[in-house]
């Protein structure tokens, strides 16, 4: 009892801090900022709970029907109230592809910003905390990719993993290779940022100190350097969850990404781009919509993030 009424307190008082701080106050008085955060929140909500959420299940074939097909938004002359934004050329409601859509992009901005992130963390830690012919190595590498766009990398590896896995397994390991080709086109940004932080720790008192104690280096990066580089590292990753999600859009536009089974926002756009000139342009005009306001939300709540743990802003 002791020990969790002690646990509460402790949580209670980082809470009472929290709010009292800079970065709360900084929030709170940015209506589009609040807008914003409203927006993301929505749309990770609705992606995690979409079969609570979706009027439909689009990967139900028993519940479409082709007949529904083409069927335009509710406000429209043969609008159906039964799909609120109309239908796609199988019969699947657009406000629910655009549902479980949002939660495959998520899904995979996510992991692949999660992925690039512990990959640059790790490489940016070692480089800067051993330098010499590592940080050497992985900086020229580093410098190699940027001349790269990112898009070009991820095509690159995703072309080299169709290239190599036998088709049966192109619709099972999809998701994967989308990770891994968009968060291997993502690390360098963690990498130099982390390095350039771990350089400057390295040579700090504390560290030192750790060292002749006899720590293992790998404990003084995780428990001492890594905490001082976080705050810029949380910065990258919500711009990059941004740039995430268009990368996969793109990649799925280009008939690359997720297969047709199992649509993303840039596959349902892509999907209604072949019907945008003979009428049907909600099909492709609502997915691309909700794309737009989806990256410009996390946009702009990484702008705000980089400004509120910018201690020269406040």
């Amino acid at each position: 009892m002791a020990v969790e009424a002690g646990a509460a307190a402790r949580l209670a008082d980082a809470l009472r801090r929290f709010f009292d701080g800079d970065i709360w106050y900084s929030f709170t008085r940015s209506p589009v900022i609040i807008v914003s955060a409203v927006i993301t929140a929505l749309f990770v909500v609705s992606a995690v709970f979409a079969p609570l959420v979706a009027p439909h299940n689009p990967f139900d074939l028993a519940s479409i029907d082709l007949l529904d097909s083409f069927i335009p938004p509710v406000w429209l002359a043969d609008g159906d109230p039964r799909f609120l934004l109309g239908t796609d050329d199988q019969g699947r409601g657009i406000l629910s592809t655009i549902i479980y859509g949002a939660r495959i992009s998520l899904g995979v901005g996510f992991a692949s910003v999660l992925f690039a992130m512990v990959l640059g963390i790790a490489l940016g830690l070692i480089s800067g905390y051993f330098g010499g012919t590592v940080d050497a190595v992985i900086m020229r590498i580093a410098d190699v990719q940027l001349t790269f766009p990112a898009i070009l990398i991820a095509l690159l590896i995703d072309g080299l993993a169709r290239a190599v896995l036998p088709r049966d397994f192109h619709g099972e390991v999809w998701f994967y290779v989308l990770v891994l080709a968009i968060g291997l086109s993502f690390w360098v940004q963690y990498a130099r940022t982390v390095r350039g932080s771990a350089m400057v720790e390295r040579n700090k008192e504390y560290v030192q100190a750790a060292r002749v104690i006899g720590i293992p280096p790998v404990l003084i990066m995780l428990r001492h350097v890594l905490p001082n580089v976080m705050g810029p590292v949380l910065v990258i990753a919500t711009i990059n969850l941004a740039i995430a999600v268009i990368t996969e859009a793109t990649l799925s536009f280009l008939g690359v990404g997720v297969p047709l089974t199992s649509p993303s926002l840039g596959t349902l756009i892509r999907v209604g781009n072949d019907f945008l000139f003979s009428g049907e342009w909600w099909i492709t005009i609502f997915p691309g919509a909700a794309l737009a306001i989806l990256v410009l939300a996390v946009n702009l709540l990484g702008d705000w993030l980089r400004d509120a743990l910018n201690p020269k802003l406040r």
